[in-house]
Protein backbone atom coordinates (compact mmCIF):
# COMPACT_ATOMS: atom_id res chain seq x y z
CA UNK A 1 0.00 0.00 0.00
CA UNK A 2 2.97 2.33 0.39
CA UNK A 3 2.94 3.43 -3.24
CA UNK A 4 -0.76 4.31 -3.15
CA UNK A 5 -0.44 6.18 0.14
CA UNK A 6 2.60 8.05 -1.14
CA UNK A 7 0.75 9.14 -4.26
CA UNK A 8 -2.12 10.51 -2.17
CA UNK A 9 0.35 12.40 0.04
CA UNK A 10 2.21 13.82 -2.97
CA UNK A 11 -1.09 15.25 -4.23
CA UNK A 12 -1.86 16.90 -0.89
CA UNK A 13 -4.37 14.35 0.42
CA UNK A 14 -4.22 12.40 3.67
CA UNK A 15 -2.83 8.91 3.08
CA UNK A 16 -5.36 7.29 5.42
CA UNK A 17 -8.15 7.97 7.87
CA UNK A 18 -7.01 10.16 10.78
CA UNK A 19 -7.45 8.04 13.89
CA UNK A 20 -5.62 10.60 16.02
CA UNK A 21 -8.55 13.03 15.44
CA UNK A 22 -6.52 16.25 15.19
CA UNK A 23 -8.00 19.63 16.05
CA UNK A 24 -9.21 21.55 13.03
CA UNK A 25 -7.78 25.07 12.86
CA UNK A 26 -10.13 26.01 10.02
CA UNK A 27 -12.99 28.39 10.76
CA UNK A 28 -15.99 30.18 9.28
CA UNK A 29 -15.22 33.70 7.97
CA UNK A 30 -16.25 35.19 11.34
CA UNK A 31 -13.92 32.88 13.28
CA UNK A 32 -16.67 30.52 14.48
CA UNK A 33 -16.30 26.74 14.66
CA UNK A 34 -19.91 25.67 14.20
CA UNK A 35 -23.37 26.69 13.09
CA UNK A 36 -26.77 24.99 13.48
CA UNK A 37 -28.96 23.80 10.61
CA UNK A 38 -32.58 22.62 10.61
CA UNK A 39 -33.59 20.73 7.44
CA UNK A 40 -36.96 19.78 5.94
CA UNK A 41 -38.75 23.04 6.74
CA UNK A 42 -41.33 22.65 4.01
CA UNK A 43 -42.93 25.98 3.22
CA UNK A 44 -43.93 29.24 4.93
CA UNK A 45 -46.24 27.78 7.57
CA UNK A 46 -43.68 25.18 8.62
CA UNK A 47 -41.06 27.94 8.77
CA UNK A 48 -43.36 30.13 10.85
CA UNK A 49 -43.86 27.26 13.33
CA UNK A 50 -40.11 26.60 13.39
CA UNK A 51 -39.28 30.22 14.21
CA UNK A 52 -41.89 30.30 16.98
CA UNK A 53 -40.39 27.16 18.48
CA UNK A 54 -36.85 28.58 18.21
CA UNK A 55 -38.03 31.60 20.20
CA UNK A 56 -39.64 29.31 22.77
CA UNK A 57 -36.37 27.47 23.42
CA UNK A 58 -34.21 30.58 23.09
CA UNK A 59 -31.69 28.93 20.76
CA UNK A 60 -29.79 30.19 17.72
CA UNK A 61 -30.31 28.48 14.36
CA UNK A 62 -28.21 29.71 11.46
CA UNK A 63 -29.60 27.85 8.45
CA UNK A 64 -33.05 26.68 7.41
CA UNK A 65 -33.10 24.18 4.54
CA UNK A 66 -35.94 22.57 2.63
CA UNK A 67 -36.35 19.51 0.45
CA UNK A 68 -39.39 19.99 -1.77
CA UNK A 69 -37.72 22.60 -3.87
CA UNK A 70 -38.00 26.01 -5.44
CA UNK A 71 -40.19 24.70 -8.27
CA UNK A 72 -43.13 23.75 -6.05
CA UNK A 73 -43.52 27.11 -4.34
CA UNK A 74 -45.18 30.23 -5.69
CA UNK A 75 -43.27 33.48 -5.96
CA UNK A 76 -45.14 34.82 -2.95
CA UNK A 77 -44.34 31.74 -0.85
CA UNK A 78 -40.63 32.02 -1.63
CA UNK A 79 -40.67 35.75 -0.90
CA UNK A 80 -42.39 35.09 2.42
CA UNK A 81 -39.77 32.53 3.44
CA UNK A 82 -37.01 34.90 2.34
CA UNK A 83 -38.53 37.73 4.36
CA UNK A 84 -38.94 35.68 7.55
CA UNK A 85 -35.35 34.42 7.49
CA UNK A 86 -33.81 37.73 6.36
CA UNK A 87 -35.43 39.52 9.29
CA UNK A 88 -33.41 37.28 11.63
CA UNK A 89 -30.18 37.12 9.64
CA UNK A 90 -30.69 33.40 8.93
CA UNK A 91 -29.66 31.52 5.82
CA UNK A 92 -32.42 29.98 3.70
CA UNK A 93 -31.51 27.09 1.41
CA UNK A 94 -34.14 25.61 -0.92
CA UNK A 95 -33.61 22.51 -3.05
CA UNK A 96 -33.50 22.73 -6.82
CA UNK A 97 -36.91 21.60 -8.02
CA UNK A 98 -36.61 19.26 -11.02
CA UNK A 99 -34.58 16.16 -10.22
CA UNK A 100 -34.29 12.54 -11.25
CA UNK A 101 -37.04 11.20 -9.01
CA UNK A 102 -39.52 13.66 -10.52
CA UNK A 103 -38.64 12.86 -14.12
CA UNK A 104 -40.37 10.26 -16.28
CA UNK A 105 -37.42 7.86 -16.02
CA UNK A 106 -37.97 4.73 -13.94
CA UNK A 107 -34.28 4.16 -13.22
CA UNK A 108 -34.08 6.28 -10.01
CA UNK A 109 -36.78 4.05 -8.50
CA UNK A 110 -34.93 0.78 -9.11
CA UNK A 111 -32.67 -0.78 -6.47
CA UNK A 112 -29.63 -0.34 -8.71
CA UNK A 113 -30.57 3.16 -9.83
CA UNK A 114 -30.86 4.89 -6.46
CA UNK A 115 -27.37 6.36 -6.77
CA UNK A 116 -28.61 8.64 -9.55
CA UNK A 117 -31.90 9.48 -7.84
CA UNK A 118 -31.52 13.26 -7.67
CA UNK A 119 -29.26 13.79 -10.66
CA UNK A 120 -30.51 15.46 -13.81
CA UNK A 121 -31.01 13.17 -16.79
CA UNK A 122 -30.31 14.89 -20.08
CA UNK A 123 -29.58 18.48 -21.04
CA UNK A 124 -33.18 19.69 -20.69
CA UNK A 125 -33.34 18.67 -17.03
CA UNK A 126 -30.09 20.53 -16.45
CA UNK A 127 -31.54 23.65 -18.04
CA UNK A 128 -34.69 23.37 -15.92
CA UNK A 129 -32.55 23.17 -12.78
CA UNK A 130 -30.54 26.23 -13.83
CA UNK A 131 -33.80 28.11 -14.40
CA UNK A 132 -34.97 27.09 -10.93
CA UNK A 133 -31.81 28.61 -9.43
CA UNK A 134 -32.22 31.80 -11.44
CA UNK A 135 -35.83 32.18 -10.34
CA UNK A 136 -34.95 31.70 -6.69
CA UNK A 137 -32.14 34.24 -6.87
CA UNK A 138 -34.39 36.78 -8.62
CA UNK A 139 -36.86 36.45 -5.72
CA UNK A 140 -34.13 37.15 -3.14
CA UNK A 141 -32.95 33.64 -2.32
CA UNK A 142 -29.22 33.35 -1.62
CA UNK A 143 -28.84 29.62 -1.01
CA UNK A 144 -29.87 26.35 -2.66
CA UNK A 145 -29.20 22.60 -2.49
CA UNK A 146 -27.94 20.70 -5.51
CA UNK A 147 -27.32 16.97 -5.96
CA UNK A 148 -25.77 16.71 -9.42
CA UNK A 149 -22.12 17.23 -10.34
CA UNK A 150 -22.98 18.82 -13.67
CA UNK A 151 -25.34 21.32 -12.09
CA UNK A 152 -22.75 22.03 -9.42
CA UNK A 153 -20.19 22.94 -12.06
CA UNK A 154 -22.75 25.09 -13.84
CA UNK A 155 -23.45 27.08 -10.66
CA UNK A 156 -19.80 28.11 -10.72
CA UNK A 157 -20.15 29.24 -14.33
CA UNK A 158 -23.46 30.97 -13.58
CA UNK A 159 -21.75 33.06 -10.92
CA UNK A 160 -18.98 34.00 -13.35
CA UNK A 161 -21.49 35.23 -15.93
CA UNK A 162 -23.82 37.02 -13.50
CA UNK A 163 -26.68 34.53 -13.80
CA UNK A 164 -26.29 33.91 -10.05
CA UNK A 165 -25.07 36.41 -7.45
CA UNK A 166 -21.48 35.81 -6.30
CA UNK A 167 -22.66 35.44 -2.69
CA UNK A 168 -25.16 32.68 -3.56
CA UNK A 169 -24.38 29.71 -1.26
CA UNK A 170 -24.37 26.41 -3.14
CA UNK A 171 -24.99 23.60 -0.66
CA UNK A 172 -24.38 20.07 -1.92
CA UNK A 173 -26.99 17.57 -0.78
CA UNK A 174 -26.17 14.47 1.25
CA UNK A 175 -27.61 12.49 -1.67
CA UNK A 176 -24.72 13.30 -3.97
CA UNK A 177 -22.79 10.97 -1.63
CA UNK A 178 -19.11 11.74 -2.27
CA UNK A 179 -17.46 10.11 0.75
CA UNK A 180 -13.65 10.36 0.70
CA UNK A 181 -11.11 13.20 0.73
CA UNK A 182 -10.50 13.15 -3.04
CA UNK A 183 -14.15 13.00 -4.10
CA UNK A 184 -15.24 15.72 -1.65
CA UNK A 185 -12.30 17.93 -2.71
CA UNK A 186 -13.57 17.49 -6.27
CA UNK A 187 -16.97 18.82 -5.15
CA UNK A 188 -15.24 21.87 -3.65
CA UNK A 189 -13.34 22.44 -6.90
CA UNK A 190 -16.55 22.15 -8.92
CA UNK A 191 -18.18 24.96 -6.93
CA UNK A 192 -19.55 23.65 -3.64
CA UNK A 193 -19.68 26.33 -0.95
CA UNK A 194 -20.70 23.79 1.72
CA UNK A 195 -20.87 20.00 1.57
CA UNK A 196 -23.25 17.58 3.30
CA UNK A 197 -21.23 14.41 3.93
CA UNK A 198 -22.86 10.94 4.06
CA UNK A 199 -24.41 10.22 7.42
CA UNK A 200 -22.55 7.05 8.49
CA UNK A 201 -18.95 8.26 8.25
CA UNK A 202 -16.84 7.77 11.37
CA UNK A 203 -14.85 10.61 12.90
CA UNK A 204 -11.48 9.32 11.54
CA UNK A 205 -12.95 9.25 8.01
CA UNK A 206 -14.46 12.70 8.47
CA UNK A 207 -11.19 14.05 9.86
CA UNK A 208 -9.41 12.96 6.67
CA UNK A 209 -12.03 14.75 4.57
CA UNK A 210 -11.63 17.89 6.67
CA UNK A 211 -7.88 17.88 6.08
CA UNK A 212 -8.47 17.86 2.31
CA UNK A 213 -11.06 20.65 2.04
CA UNK A 214 -11.60 24.19 3.32
CA UNK A 215 -15.36 24.63 2.84
CA UNK A 216 -17.82 23.97 5.70
CA UNK A 217 -18.94 20.40 6.26
CA UNK A 218 -22.64 19.77 6.93
CA UNK A 219 -23.25 16.73 9.14
CA UNK A 220 -26.49 15.16 10.36
CA UNK A 221 -26.24 14.35 14.08
CA UNK A 222 -29.78 13.00 13.98
CA UNK A 223 -30.55 11.23 10.76
CA UNK A 224 -33.89 10.47 9.06
CA UNK A 225 -34.50 6.73 8.81
CA UNK A 226 -34.08 6.59 5.04
CA UNK A 227 -30.49 7.84 5.53
CA UNK A 228 -29.70 5.52 8.44
CA UNK A 229 -31.61 6.73 11.50
CA UNK A 230 -28.49 7.44 13.58
CA UNK A 231 -28.49 9.71 16.64
CA UNK A 232 -24.97 11.03 17.42
CA UNK A 233 -25.54 13.70 20.06
CA UNK A 234 -22.69 12.74 22.39
CA UNK A 235 -20.29 13.04 19.44
CA UNK A 236 -21.22 16.68 18.75
CA UNK A 237 -18.40 18.25 20.82
CA UNK A 238 -15.78 16.11 19.05
CA UNK A 239 -17.43 16.75 15.69
CA UNK A 240 -17.00 20.48 16.27
CA UNK A 241 -13.40 20.16 17.44
CA UNK A 242 -12.32 17.91 14.57
CA UNK A 243 -14.47 19.15 11.67
CA UNK A 244 -14.67 22.94 12.13
CA UNK A 245 -16.12 24.78 10.26
CA UNK A 246 -19.16 22.53 10.50
CA UNK A 247 -22.93 22.82 10.31
CA UNK A 248 -24.50 20.63 13.01
CA UNK A 249 -27.65 19.38 11.31
CA UNK A 250 -30.67 18.09 13.20
CA UNK A 251 -32.83 15.81 11.15
CA UNK A 252 -35.42 13.60 12.79
CA UNK A 253 -35.65 9.85 13.28
CA UNK A 254 -39.11 8.30 12.60
CA UNK A 255 -39.67 10.97 9.93
CA UNK A 256 -42.11 10.06 7.14
CA UNK A 257 -41.08 10.75 3.55
CA UNK A 258 -42.96 13.98 2.86
CA UNK A 259 -41.27 14.96 -0.40
CA UNK A 260 -42.53 16.62 -2.44
CA UNK A 261 -44.56 18.31 0.23
CA UNK A 262 -47.68 20.47 0.13
CA UNK A 263 -50.96 21.19 1.90
CA UNK A 264 -51.61 17.46 2.29
CA UNK A 265 -48.60 17.27 4.65
CA UNK A 266 -48.80 20.69 6.31
CA UNK A 267 -49.99 19.60 9.78
CA UNK A 268 -47.43 16.78 9.83
CA UNK A 269 -44.66 19.10 8.66
CA UNK A 270 -45.41 21.61 11.41
CA UNK A 271 -45.26 18.87 14.04
CA UNK A 272 -42.00 17.53 12.62
CA UNK A 273 -40.47 21.00 12.59
CA UNK A 274 -41.44 21.62 16.20
CA UNK A 275 -39.78 18.39 17.32
CA UNK A 276 -36.70 19.14 15.22
CA UNK A 277 -36.23 22.38 17.16
CA UNK A 278 -36.57 20.41 20.40
CA UNK A 279 -33.83 18.05 19.18
CA UNK A 280 -31.61 21.03 18.34
CA UNK A 281 -32.12 22.37 21.86
CA UNK A 282 -30.94 19.02 23.24
CA UNK A 283 -27.87 19.08 21.00
CA UNK A 284 -26.99 22.65 21.93
CA UNK A 285 -27.13 21.66 25.59
CA UNK A 286 -24.59 18.92 24.80
CA UNK A 287 -22.27 21.58 23.40
CA UNK A 288 -22.76 23.82 26.42
CA UNK A 289 -22.10 20.90 28.77
CA UNK A 290 -19.07 19.29 27.12
CA UNK A 291 -17.46 21.96 24.91
CA UNK A 292 -18.47 25.34 26.36
CA UNK A 293 -15.39 27.07 24.96
CA UNK A 294 -16.40 26.31 21.36
CA UNK A 295 -17.39 29.30 19.24
CA UNK A 296 -20.58 29.67 17.24
CA UNK A 297 -21.63 32.38 14.79
CA UNK A 298 -23.91 35.31 15.38
CA UNK A 299 -26.94 35.55 13.11
CA UNK A 300 -26.19 37.54 9.98
CA UNK A 301 -22.53 36.48 10.04
CA UNK A 302 -20.31 36.57 6.96
CA UNK A 303 -20.81 33.60 4.66
CA UNK A 304 -24.44 32.95 5.57
CA UNK A 305 -26.76 32.93 2.57
CA UNK A 306 -29.20 35.42 4.09
CA UNK A 307 -31.89 36.35 1.55
CA UNK A 308 -31.96 39.81 0.00
CA UNK A 309 -35.41 41.38 0.41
Amino acid sequence: MKQSRSLLESLGYPSGDLYNLPDSNKRFPDGAQYRIELPSVEGPRALEATLNEIDKYGITVHRISQGSGIMLQTDDEIKEMCRMTAERGMELSLFVGPRGTWDISAQPFTSAGKSIALRHEGADQLVYAMEDLKRGADLGLRGALVADEGLLMMTKEMKKTGMLPPDFVVKVSVQLAAANPVSVKLMQDLGADTYNVPTALTLPKLAAIRQAIDIPIDLYVEVPDNFGGFIRYYEIPEIIRVLSPVYIKFGLKNHPDVYPSGKQWEATNISLCQERVHRAALGIQMIERYYPESVTSELGAAGLGVPKV
